[in-house]
């Protein structure tokens, strides 16, 4: 890559193995190593959370009493280190006042009332690390409201005031719009930026302050996680309220299909499974499933007919009512399921009440566990996504490297992914349908259903999933031509507003 564009600070505010709600977490902790595997000195600073201290990783203290500076308060932070993987160094901003907590972001009753707080802090703390590690970014790589401050610092405060930020660049990549980081107007001042900035032309959104507003106004480029979804969030239904700032920078941005880490999602060498196996040993496949329903509590006679999976926050984003909706019609075509998924408690109940409805065919695990999510992608026969929009999704690219056919509705990443299978010419890799309807939903899986009788069928389907390909790699190479793009766009300065 050019040595412009060589330093790259990926600012985040959770990635695996240290953190993780979403999909967010699996990008931030992938591709920062796929990108040095590319020749880059790309480094990652987190909030060291209280989750992130019981992983049980060891962390080194790398600096005391960083100075950060919030409504002309200086609150120091303690700076730990550990390695990401592949000679990847993370930084962790460590202030237990506001980030050892039982969760992220909120509590399942809510939001923490002070987030505004938590994440102008830490995005200001991203400036302070790099001004006390003498590191001068060529690429400051946002990702969504909670570090989407980070561009306005830059183009606003940092850029015109800072010689080591003279020439750096900002991208913001959005995973997922519909959460934007929207407060009170009377947080603003905690930011420092200008009072100007506060405005229909910057941060203020319909009375209120809205982070991610001001990182799509102030970033030099923006871009999404899939190609489909970079369009999709320019209309009034997927925008969010933010299409129209969207269409502003439409020139700017860029559609990036994620990758999966295959070292981590690989049946041939899964840990956490009881037999691996691969296109030429799909005999471990039914082992799998085997182990799994015993697992789960199921008679060993369902693992004679067809088995789907789910594995989603329980939010109506991920099509929970669709499920809730047509699972009993499910039941009826013969098939069982599997639900594993924490969120939202308005959706526990009524999953609970079906798995007594249908004993030992519908198995609902609430919570989040990974070993069992990787159980889960070996044991079933086919994932269900019946998403209501879906940035990218990553649970049907690892289904397919898993033998496990996606049923998904043809939205954002999962459209750009998953392609039609033709009994005809054997070609595609799964089952989509369109309308978001519980109706057209059932027409899909009962597709499906129909094919799994036929053995021969179903492995050639299976074999074609995992033949498909979403390295990091692959991604990684993307975004270095969107890094070299940043080279064309005007310097950061302040942003007439």
């Amino acid at each position: 890559m050019s040595e412009d564009f060589s330093k790259v600070l990926f600012v985040a505010s959770e990635a695996v193995p240290f953190s993780k709600t979403g999909g967010l977490a699996d990008v931030a902790g992938a591709l920062p190593r796929a990108l040095k595997r590319q020749g880059c000195d790309v480094r990652v600073v987190l909030p060291f959370y209280r989750s992130t201290r019981e992983t049980g990783i060891p962390f080194e203290p790398c600096l005391e009493n960083l100075p950060v500076e919030i409504a002309g308060e200086a609150l120091p932070a303690t700076v730990l280190r550990a390695d990401l993987g592949d000679g990847v160094p993370c930084y962790f901003v460590q202030r237990d006042d506001l980030y050892d907590r039982s969760h992220l972001y909120g509590t399942p009753d809510g939001d923490y009332p002070d987030n505004a707080l938590r994440f102008t802090y830490f995005c200001k703390a991203a400036f302070s690390l790099c001004e006390a590690l003498c590191f001068a970014p060529d690429v400051l790589h946002c990702h969504d409201w909670q570090t989407a401050l980070v561009p306005a610092y830059l183009r606003h405060i940092y850029g015109p005031a800072s010689g080591l930020f003279r020439k750096t660049r900002s991208l913001l990549t959005l995973h997922n719009i519909a959460y934007q980081g929207v407060f009170p107007p009377s947080e603003f001042p905690w930011t420092g930026l200008p009072d100007t900035f506060f405005s229909v032309g910057g941060i203020e959104f319909w009375g209120k302050m809205n982070f991610l507003k001001g990182g799509l106004l102030s970033a030099h480029v923006l871009n999404t996680v899939s190609p489909s979804y970079s369009r999709e969030i320019l209309t009034e239904e997927m925008g969010y309220g933010l299409e129209g700032v969207l269409a502003e920078r439409e020139q700017d941005l860029y559609g990036i299909l994620n990758g999966a880490d295959y070292d981590e999602w690989d049946p041939g060498q899964d840990p956490h499974l009881p037999c691996p196996y691969g296109p030429d040993t799909l005999e471990g496949k039914q082992a799998c499933k085997a182990a799994l329903l015993e697992e789960m509590g199921s008679g060993a006679e369902q693992g004679r007919g067809p088995l789907i999976g789910m594995i989603a926050r329980l939010t109506s984003q991920k099509g929970v009512d669709l499920l809730l909706e047509g699972l009993p019609e499910m039941m009826a075509m013969g098939a069982s399921f599997i639900l594993l998924g924490d969120g939202e408690e308005r959706y526990r109940v009524p999953l609970e009440a079906l798995s007594g409805e249908f004993p030992g065919r519908f198995m609902f695990r609430y919570g989040f566990d990974t070993p069992l999510a990787h159980r889960i992608q070996a044991g079933i026969d086919f994932l269900l996504m019946p998403s209501h929009y879906e940035p990218c999704g990553l649970n049907q690219i690892y289904s397919m490297r898993y033998g496990s056919i996606p049923v998904v509705r043809a939205t954002g990443g999962l459209k750009d992914t998953v392609e039609e299978f033709s009994p005809s010419t054997l070609e595609g890799t799964g089952f989509l349908f369109e309308p978001y309807e519980s109706a057209a939903m059932l027409r899909s899986v009962e597709k499906a259903l129909r094919l799994y009788p036929d053995r021969k069928l179903v492995d050639r389907l299976r074999t074609n999933c995992m033949e498909q390909s979403f390295s990091w790699d692959r991604a990684a190479e993307a975004y270095l031509g969107l890094y070299e793009k940043l080279g064309n766009s005007p310097p950061p300065g302040p942003k007439k507003v």
